[in-house]
């Protein structure tokens, strides 16, 4: 048998990888942390138990990968959605594609993303991993697109209301309508309602 060459092997880690992703976010916006357990999510990905552990060094660290991951592919989407954004005002447009991506995944998938933000107040916090430099480099490039002129501050910012904006739409007891913490991240960067995707109006392409 001729042996696997490098690239292969590592495009076979790499779909392993996603294959666990896709699981962990599945099962915990199906059955929640606590319920949910390492050896559910190798089998959902069809992977063997110690694979989990090989990748990751433990569930906190797996979920936050998999929802980094999540919001980096729906950002992506958000943004790169046709008609793409040309023009002076193209930047304002990404903007509020930004925040309605964000927005629009604690209003889909609120226990996951519940989970998620409570992962990251625990004493463990936030958890660098290359998924969170993806979606922080999507991210900032949003900001620089809008005319930002300190973009590593700006971004910082933006993290920061997009973060209390999930909080507010998921907090238990005491939730905030997304239209209302839409309607103020619009004021606060003046954004006219009419861009990104407004509550109720689907995308063009049919793709939420």
């Amino acid at each position: 048998m001729v042996p696997r060459s490098p690239s292969v092997n590592e495009e076979l880690r790499r779909r392993s990888q996603v294959r666990l992703l896709d699981a962990t976010v599945e099962l915990i916006g199906e059955h929640g942390y606590e319920a949910t357990t390492l050896a559910d999510i190798a089998d959902r990905a069809g992977a063997a138990r110690g694979l989990v552990s090989y990748y990751f060094p433990g569930k906190r660290q797996l979920l936050q990968t998999a929802v980094h991951r999540l919001m980096h592919m729906e950002l992506a989407r958000g943004l790169e959605r046709e008609p793409r954004p040309e023009g002076e005002g193209a930047g304002r447009e990404l903007l509020a594609r930004a925040i309605d991506a964000i927005l629009g995944l604690a209003r889909d998938r609120p226990r996951l993303m519940r989970t998620h933000m409570a992962g990251i107040l625990t004493a463990e916090g936030f958890i660098q991993c290359p998924e969170q430099q993806r979606l922080a480099g999507l991210l900032r490039d949003t900001v620089t697109r809008y005319g930002s002129e300190d973009p590593e501050t700006d971004y910082r910012l933006l993290r920061a209301l997009l973060m209390g904006a999930v909080v507010a739409v998921l907090l238990p007891g005491a939730p905030m309508p997304p239209e209302r913490l839409r309607a103020e991240l619009f004021h606060r960067y003046g954004l006219d309602w009419e861009l990104g995707l407004p509550p109720g109006e689907e995308p063009p392409d049919g793709s939420r």
